[in-house]
């Protein structure tokens, strides 16, 4: 199985956001404001949404968050952000649902954790709640597994079983099955009570890498209900970015996933609409879905002892970023632009013409001129210190001239 063969889902439709089925993959990601917080939260929601989110989960814990939820939701309208609000839930949803219904129908979706929904019941009351509130409202359910939360009965049977075999396997394994299983079986209980199967989505989260591919591949072959992957508590900067990429990336060339979060610990006051952007560039890089032109730039060495190379390619890709909001409503396929900004003539003419639009930058002791290159021929050559506005100034024209006809065509049939 591969990227282009995907595993065969069911698709959900959230709040107008289809997951699964053969639809593009979904990029969500999930505030860490206090949702009782209106304001707060409505500014990180629509900062996420801005940034690319599809779908934003808020945490749904108490009574003064769901009584925040609809005026989250309502003001969110106002300011024309129309992003699906999932609700995650966990110990007491079944008592905020029955309790708020006005947050119940506010949200587009809602989360659930079987591992700890019915914490010291031995009956699945609290769940059935839950569905029941989906069932009444319409709305779809993830039913999220996570392992640091896993259902320790349902673990203690699988290990008690494992015991009894003949070739017993390793205690990992079995966990990871446990996990398994209890997605599958919370899934198979939610139809059971009326729930219809293009209503739920599965995810089984885990923080290891190998696991996180472990558990998807067992997962994936036992079910075909939508998945949502994601490493859970990824962890901060590069590690965490390195590991969701790495171990999202793998399931999604696998085919495996339909909507995915790169659950990334920010910075005190970091920007939290980074998870985004790392979602977008996974999905990106695997050509899987285009969100971005992409920026094509050299890393240095002693031939570019100069950082100017560096600061243009930085503000490049920034400005791009900036102007996808606006351009993106504008212009069909802008998404897909390649720009390279080169640093010296060893690869800079060569990465310049393979790109939609580059720049070769003078080197350290190299002439200094920088020929620029459109759809792979010379275009140009600039000279002095304008370099950056010029290029942008180009680069404006390009995108106006190539993909403003794609607008008008697709208006014309």
């Amino acid at each position: 199985m591969s990227a282009n063969t995907r595993h065969r889902t069911v698709a959900v439709n959230v709040g107008g956001v289809m997951v699964g089925g053969g639809h593009p993959i979904v990029v969500q990601s999930m505030t860490n404001t206090d949702t009782a917080d209106v304001q707060s939260t409505v500014n990180q929601v629509m900062a996420l949404a801005q940034a690319g989110s599809e779908l934003v989960r808020v945490t749904v814990n108490n009574e003064e968050s769901a009584e925040a939820v609809p005026k989250i939701v309502e003001t969110l309208k106002l300011f024309g952000v129309r992003v699906p609000i999932v609700g995650d839930f966990h110990y007491n949803g079944h008592l905020l649902l029955k309790k708020y219904p006005d947050m119940a129908r506010a949200l587009a979706k809602y989360r659930i954790n079987p591992g700890n929904v019915n914490i010291g019941k031995k009956h699945d009351d609290n769940f059935r709640v839950m569905i029941e509130a989906a069932i009444e409202y319409g709305r779809p359910v993830r039913i999220g597994v996570n392992w640091g939360s896993l259902d320790q009965s349902l673990l203690t049977r699988l290990m008690d079983e494992n015991k009894l075999k003949s070739e017993p396997e390793d205690a990992k394994t079995v966990m990871l099955r446990a996990i398994v299983v209890s997605a599958v079986e919370s899934a198979r209980a939610a139809v059971q009570y009326g729930l219809p199967k293009d209503r739920i989505i599965l995810s089984a989260k885990v923080s290891g890498v190998q696991d996180l591919i472990r558990v998807y591949r067992m997962l994936a072959a036992e079910t075909d209900h939508a998945l949502h992957l994601g490493l859970t508590e990824a962890g901060l900067g590069s590690k965490g970015i390195v590991a969701s990429a790495v171990g999202i990336g793998i399931l999604l060339q696998d085919g495996i996933g339909d909507t995915v979060r790169s659950s990334l610990t920010p910075l005190p006051n970091g920007d939290r609409a980074e998870e985004v952007i790392v979602s977008q560039q996974i999905l990106q890089s695997l050509e899987l879905r285009s969100f971005t032109p992409q920026v094509t730039a050299c890393p240095g060495c002693g031939r570019t002892t100069s950082t100017f190379f560096q600061d243009m390619a930085d503000q490049i890709q920034t400005y791009l970023r900036t102007q996808m909001p606006v351009w993106k409503v504008r212009y069909t396929g802008v998404e897909e632009m390649k720009v390279a900004v080169m640093g010296c003539v060893v690869n800079g003419p060569g990465e310049s013409k393979h790109a939609n639009i580059g720049i070769s930058l003078p080197g350290t002791f190299e002439e200094p001129v920088a020929p620029v290159y459109v759809d792979g021929k010379l275009k140009c050559t600039f000279r002095g210190d304008r370099i950056v506005e010029e290029f942008i100034e180009l680069l404006n024209s390009y995108v106006d001239r190539t993909y403003a006809a794609r607008v008008e065509e697709t208006v014309g049939v």
